[in-house]
């Protein structure tokens, strides 16, 4: 007879299993808001030459910065402070406002599901662009939300079509990225007010600043920490340098701060990070140099693209946004060319906005190799598509 451990290993040993999932992410069809560089140099079987596709920064951390990571090692056997909290001490003296009204967390992206997590309810509609930041989309189906696309306007976000989908759906929020991504466009700050006052009742507007620090003045409006409807967020990612460390922040009124700890995860963010980011902030002089470097690179993107016969789009943040003339067809070709040619970019990913290529401003060097390989990838995609005629 066997014993109570054999039986159990016997029923084990016949009876087949497969995870159970729940109803919305058995609904849902594979996919990655992002296919990593990392990923794409596995299949080829070789690095980049120019990595200017992921809206990184190549000009490095502060030296502050690495300074303050270099200090920390030692201290890497702890777990990071949960509370964040001389982070958002150091985030609200810099914002002027209170530390209550600063969430700190591993980036954006985890910070837009949160949100997502925190604010809708299964099949409550969110309204967001069609072809923005994958991730949000990513966000709300993986939650149950229901998704309203909103088509863009010559290129840029169409706020106030956002405005009349929220009410027409009856949503309970909003995503905007001012300056966005993927197109570079923006809006000045009245605009944005204006669409503050005009959000629907019960609608959260999540307000995406993560290229705040390189749009004009006049873009980015004026903090009201004490306004439940909106949730702007920061990062750490883009003119700091830091994106490896994955450190962001939102913006938001008090009480609705503190329901992200029913459900935020309290150890995301690392010592390293938060010592980086402190030291960071800091450093305004990097920052001011940072922004310098951006915009000599955006101009250099933009001049290589005209001498090829391209449209660069104006652009309020790391990267240039570039009119390949035809259609998404065209655009994927000459995107695959550069990548044979050992050139990483990424393009939007629905048209029209699909048109077009994204080129990420980088270092003198990489800018000079993307003037050599553009025009030989725009041949090549023009006779490649030649010879399926």
């Amino acid at each position: 007879m066997l014993g109570r451990r054999q039986r159990v290993f016997a029923r084990g040993s016949v009876r087949a299993t497969s995870p159970h999932l729940t109803s919305t992410i058995s609904g849902l069809r594979p996919s990655v808001p992002f296919l990593g560089p990392e990923a794409i140099e596995r299949a080829r079987g070789g690095v980049f030459r120019s990595r200017i596709g992921a809206n990184e920064n190549p000009f490095g951390p502060s030296p502050m910065a690495m300074e303050a990571m270099r200090a920390t090692m030692r201290e890497s056997w702890m777990y990071g402070d949960p509370e964040n909290d001389d982070l958002r001490l150091a985030l609200a003296e810099y914002h002027g406002i209170e530390p209550a009204n600063v969430l700190v967390g591993e980036g954006i992206d985890a910070l837009l599901g949160y949100s997502v997590r925190l604010l809708v309810e299964p099949n409550a509609a969110v309204v967001s662009s069609a072809g923005a930041y994958p991730t949000v989309d990513y966000h709300i189906q993986g939650y149950g939300g229901r998704l309203i696309r909103v088509p863009y306007a010559e290129d840029a976000v169409d706020i106030g079509a956002l405005i009349a989908a929220a009410e027409d759906h009856d949503a309970v929020m909003i995503y905007l990225a001012n300056p966005d991504n993927p197109m570079g466009s923006w809006y000045e700050r009245p605009f944005i007010d204006a669409m503050i006052r005009q959000l629907p009742e019960r609608c959260t507007l999540l307000l995406d600043e993560a290229y705040s620090e390189f749009a004009p003045e006049g873009v980015i409006p004026d903090l009201d920490s004490d306004d439940p409807r909106v949730l702007r967020f920061r990062t750490f990612s883009k003119a700091y340098s830091l994106a490896g460390l994955r450190v962001g922040y939102a913006i938001g009124e008090a009480s609705l701060i503190a329901a992200f700890d029913l459900i935020r995860n309290h150890f995301g963010v690392n010592r390293l990070a938060q010592a980086a980011a402190i030291a960071a902030l800091e450093d305004s002089d990097h920052l001011t140099e940072v922004v310098e470097d951006v915009t000599f690179a955006r101009e250099r993107i933009a001049e290589i693209a005209t001498r090829n016969g391209l449209r660069p789009l104006p652009s309020a943040t790391n990267f240039v946004t570039i009119d390949c003339g035809a259609d998404g067809e065209f655009a994927r070709a000459v995107l695959r060319e550069l990548e044979h040619r050992d050139v990483f970019v990424r393009m939007p990913g629905v048209a029209p906005l699909d048109r077009c290529i994204r080129i990420t401003a980088g270092l003198p060097a990489e800018l000079d190799y993307l003037q050599e390989m553009l025009p030989k990838a725009l041949l090549a995609a023009k006779e490649r598509l030649a010879d399926r005629v």
